[in-house]
């Protein structure tokens, strides 16, 4: 096991122990009272049926059914405590992955979005199970004690064959249990891939469809598809025969001890309530057999997604912990020499009070820029807010500064309102949603502001997303804000009140508020106090949005339209 995966396993079960030793020990009372059942049916054989005593019949028959009173009872409120648990463990588990996956100062881990998305769901249920199969494992151990106990009092041999088999039983099966293992962190880690290009091609299924990409993107998700079934095929084939030797064993044994009891019953050595003991309990043993059996599984796929959980929380952070505060009132940007990705020795800057357009010949460098705002790391150069580092700058106060709005914006469930006022200042709305022309889309709707919006911003049109979105972003008023692509969904008469309500908002004429639009709309550019123009990943021509448009070529074909 891994030991930052037996960590995560050993921490499951100590801090929730409130509700899973009550549980547990209740559990175990539950099984006991199951493994009593055939003992008493025995005694009720031997004390009250072969002498015919009815009085003693109807006792042993009252206690029979107080037994099954306190074996489901106990049952009961057993499976309560650790069903809470379980939640309670899965909920803190997706809590803490989630933080480290958001972590202002970025996570350092080669898991792409969908392994992230399995490791914070499917991984932690599955940890989260150990909470019940710890009570499975007790209640079984109880249950085979009992049961073994009872056979060594009716006849020793009986017992040993209980004693001696059970655990070359279980040997044998746990030499299976690192396959199990590998086999299943492989089908995770396959699957989590395949969930990742799927969430990637179907976000850009449409720049896919204009470049006519469809049939390549198809053909490597059916490639990731084909890897992803081959490796749960192998997982189940391994949980299948295990399942099935298991089994096997387990009721072979079972059914070695009920043919041995007959043999004594015949010889006389038992009587027939102890040989009625004896079948009910080799009957009764099947279960905690195959359970003690199947269990080296169980806790394999466990430790297997306790080693995935580790891998997240156990993280390193991409950037240092900042100290730098710059003043938040005037903010100037300034890039220089940057070499990140497709950017080849960009100069850029952003003075406080201007409206910057950024048009890019090449998408990837829109994308790398964007980037590396958002998380300054693995770069060459110098990225400058305030005159100070950004990488140095404390994350929640940079943040502050320096707000980056990506093309792809999300929305979250709840209300309009909800999605646009996150930071809930106290901040009047309106003049961010008129900005937005967002005042249309809460006008649409006969609940206003408190219009549900659901997963994703599904419940809303692409335009209708992005006017949110670019509400919410003014809403926070930070010194620079950076947008990509803000309109790229709405209409040009839309496109024009939005570009005309950024000027207005952010850039009166005692504004020192800095923007920077990343786009190729006419319609934005026109509104900026000059356009900056990024080919090969520098700066190929500068001036403002109507000199370059009469003068420049290239400049015409990539944004007039």
């Amino acid at each position: 096991m891994s030991r930052s995966g037996g960590r995560i396993l050993r921490r499951t079960i100590t801090r929730n122990g409130r509700r899973l030793w009550p549980g547990t020990a209740l559990i175990g009372v539950h099984q006991a009272c199951e493994a009593a059942i055939p003992i008493l049916i025995g005694v009720i054989v031997d004390s009250a049926v072969t002498p015919g005593d009815g009085t003693a019949l109807a006792l042993w028959v009252g206690a029979l059914g107080l037994l099954f009173v306190v074996l489901t009872t106990a049952y009961r409120f057993g499976a309560r405590q650790l069903m809470k648990a379980i939640a309670e463990e899965a909920h803190a588990l997706r809590v803490e992955v989630s933080a480290k996956i958001l972590h202002p100062r970025g996570a350092r881990t080669d898991f792409r979005a969908g392994d992230l998305l399995t490791v914070s769901t499917s991984d932690a249920d599955n940890t989260s199970y150990l909470l019940d199969y710890v009570p499975r494992i007790a209640g079984a151990v109880v249950a085979t004690a009992i049961s073994a106990v009872t056979l060594l009092l009716i006849s020793v041999p009986l017992g040993l064959a209980v004693l001696v088999a059970t655990p070359l039983v279980l040997v044998v099966l746990q030499v299976s249990s690192p396959l199990i293992t590998k086999r299943v962190a492989d089908q995770q880690e396959q699957a989590g891939r395949a969930t990742s290009l799927a969430t990637d091609l179907v976000t850009g299924l449409r720049p896919l469809r204009g470049i006519g990409a469809q049939e390549a993107a198809a053909e490597r998700y059916r490639a990731v598809s084909r890897r992803s079934l081959a490796a749960t095929l192998r997982a189940a084939r391994t949980q299948g025969g295990y399942l099935a030797a298991s089994t096997v064993l387990s009721t072979l044994l079972a059914c070695g001890i009920a043919v041995l009891a007959g043999w004594f019953a015949l010889t006389g050595r038992i009587t027939v309530g102890q040989f009625i003991t004896v079948i009910g309990s080799a009957q009764f043993l099947v279960e905690p057999f195959g359970l003690l059996a199947i269990v080296p599984g169980w806790i394999a796929e466990a430790r297997a997604s306790a080693n995935r959980v580790a891998q997240v929380t156990d993280a390193g952070l991409i950037l240092p912990e900042g100290a730098s505060a710059p003043a938040a009132e005037r903010c100037e940007l300034r890039l220089s020499d940057v070499r990140h990705g497709p950017l080849a020795g960009l100069d850029l800057h952003v003075a406080p009070g201007e409206l910057v357009g950024v048009v890019t010949r090449r998408p990837a460098d829109a994308e790398a820029l964007v980037r590396l705002l958002t998380l300054p790391a693995g770069y060459e150069g110098a990225v400058l807010l305030g005159g100070v580092p950004l990488e140095d700058i404390d994350r929640d106060h940079a943040r502050r500064l320096l707000l980056v709005e990506p093309h792809h914006a999300d929305l979250f469930t709840g209300t309009l309102a909800a999605n646009i006022a996150v930071h809930d200042d106290g901040r009047p709305l309106s003049e961010a949603l008129g900005a937005a022309a967002a005042d249309e889309v809460v006008d649409t709707h006969p609940d206003g502001l408190e219009a549900p919006v659901a997963e994703r911003g599904s419940s809303l049109s692409g335009g209708q997303r992005q006017r949110v979105a670019l509400a919410r972003a003014l809403l926070a008023r930070p010194p620079v804000l950076v947008l990509h692509d803000p309109t790229t969904a709405v209409d040009a008469v839309t496109e024009h009140a939005i570009a005309q309500g950024i000027r207005a908002l952010r850039h009166g004429p005692d504004s020192s508020f800095a923007t920077v639009v990343i786009t190729s709309s006419p319609a934005l550019l026109a509104a900026t106090d000059r356009v900056v123009v990024l080919g090969d990943g520098v700066v190929t021509a500068e001036g403002p949005h109507a000199d370059l448009g009469a003068s420049d070529d290239s400049y015409r074909r990539l944004v007039l339209r």
